[in-house]
């Protein structure tokens, strides 16, 4: 059943060994830079309890009268889908900004597993039963649930075997309980999360020495023998009132050492099958694109919000150039918008029973909200004008030897006094032109998969007869240029 805030601050209270800055961090739930995402995550929890939010968060299972949380529901209908999408909006205004790895656009990637039940009991009917035991547990545990799937690689003109094997996570030997694995992988959120989904990365399955290297199984993230090392975090390396989604909504990417790490056998969900590793890898986002699309159009709303405002503050929303940026801005916005609605509602069945979102339009949408945000940014950095790059900091602002000359410059009119634009100006700044934003760039770009990635999977889900049988036509060919295509004529 749904955990409250603190059940889950408790549960990742486990003796981890969690390393940041040379630091060994003693509580992860209270250093200075975990504890902001540790306290959004919470807050997501106990949104579940509250009266005015439960309903958006929560559904009760008909089966066993239990209330669970809508966003690790399997869909089934669009009226799921609809519940995700509004849940999702609900905890991104609750919290005032966008944050990424907080379980919802990753559970997706477990009911890809509903789909790959019939390939995985044709190698092992115990995979299969692995499947629907963590699929319960996932959806119904309400775990706080990541996914590890990119690994450090190495040198990747060279296999596995030729250079130190640690570089792609694999396993080194079995035991009575299970498979002991050895290697690394990078996930967001993971020094602060319950599990993960811990797939195979991109390699050659053609070659049938990387069967160690094909395997896919369910984390306890309090495991023994794992290790996390974290980058450093944006939080508390300048005053929040200068960076304050820096210091909100810095979500720690992390490198997972697996220190011959022991996966019970009951965790397993596949193991050595390189047909099991090609499967689940193609179909890995089917689910969990939609989600994680829905953030870019949160963040397309505050870069409009933020440019609109910065215009208006200096009356220059009247002149057609600024009209027109603030245009573009909206069409980006909308085109997102459009491929979420349209997904939903041209939604497919899917192999498992489940509803899944039209697929060429699911990543026809993540291609335009990965593909265009860095034009986004710099249009919305040209509304909001040079200022976000050169304005004094909140101290300076507050000292009396400097407060009297920022007052005087920084106010416009009666409807905008100084401190009001300082804090549009810095907002601005973290959004669009500070450190966090350009981590924030990178990582929408990368975060599922490369950009090359994105588009192979719209190659993959496109109709491409509708535009070649239209063409066929149009011209008058022959059905026998058909047979290039392995078709037969109707």
């Amino acid at each position: 059943m749904i955990r409250t805030g603190e059940q889950y601050r408790e549960s990742i209270r486990d003796g981890r060994e969690v390393w940041i800055n040379g630091e060994k961090v003693a509580d992860v739930t209270a250093h200075p830079a975990f504890k902001p995402l540790v306290d959004i995550r919470s807050r997501i929890y106990d949104m579940a309890h509250e009266p005015d939010t439960r309903e958006v968060m929560t559904y009760t299972d008909p089966d066993t009268g239990e209330v669970n949380a809508i966003q690790q529901k399997p869909p089934r209908t669009r009226e799921d889908w609809d519940a995700k999408r509004a849940a999702t909006d609900a905890v991104l205004t609750d919290v005032g900004g966008v944050v990424t790895r907080v379980g919802d656009e990753t559970i997706g990637e477990v009911w890809s597993l509903i789909d790959g039940q019939d390939v995985l009991d044709a190698i092992n009917p115990a995979y299969s039963d692995n499947v629907k035991h963590h699929i319960d547990k996932a959806c119904f545990g309400d775990p706080f649930h990541v996914s590890a799937n990119t690994d450090p690689k190495g040198d990747r003109s060279k296999r596995p075997q030729d250079q130190d094997p640690d570089m792609l996570l694999h396993v080194v030997k079995e035991t009575d309980r299970g498979i002991v694995v050895r290697g690394a992988k990078y996930e967001t959120a993971a020094a602060y999360s319950n599990q993960a989904f811990t797939k195979p990365t991109i390699a050659n399955w053609g070659d049938s020495e990387l069967s160690d290297y094909a395997l896919g199984f369910m984390l306890d993230m309090g495991s023994p023998g794992l290790k996390y090392i974290c980058r450093t975090g944006f939080a508390g390396r300048a005053p929040a009132e200068d960076y304050p989604l820096a210091n909100r909504f810095d979500e720690v990417d992390t490198l997972v050492v697996f220190d011959d790490v022991e996966i019970p056998w009951e965790n397993v969900l596949f193991y050595r099958d390189t047909k099991a590793a090609t499967f689940i890898r193609a179909t890995l986002h089917r689910y969990s694109a939609y989600a994680f699309t829905q953030r870019n159009l949160r963040l397309a709303d505050l870069m409009i919000g933020a440019a609109l405002w910065n215009v208006k503050q200096t009356g220059l929303e009247k002149q057609q150039a600024v009209q027109e940026k603030l245009a573009t801005l909206a069409c980006y916005r909308e085109g997102i918008n459009a491929h979420l609605t349209a997904a939903v509602a041209m939604a497919e069945p899917s192999p498992g029973g489940l509803l899944m979102p039209h697929q060429s339009l699911l990543y026809t949408g993540r291609v335009l909200a990965c593909s265009q945000l860095h034009e986004m940014m710099h249009i919305a950095r040209e509304l909001c004008g040079g200022q976000i790059c050169i304005t004094p900091d909140k101290a300076s602002f507050d000292h009396p030897d400097t407060a009297p000359w920022l007052e005087k410059f920084y106010s416009v009119n009666e409807h905008w006094v100084a401190e009001d634009r300082r804090k549009l100006l810095a907002y601005a700044r973290d959004l669009l032109n500070s450190d966090y934003a350009g981590h924030r760039l990178t990582f929408q770009l990368f975060a599922q998969s490369p950009p090359f990635a994105h588009l192979g999977a719209v190659y993959r889900n496109f109709d491409w007869d509708g535009p070649l049988d239209l063409v066929k036509d149009a011209a008058g060919l022959s059905d026998n240029v058909l047979g290039t295509l392995g078709r037969k004529a109707k």
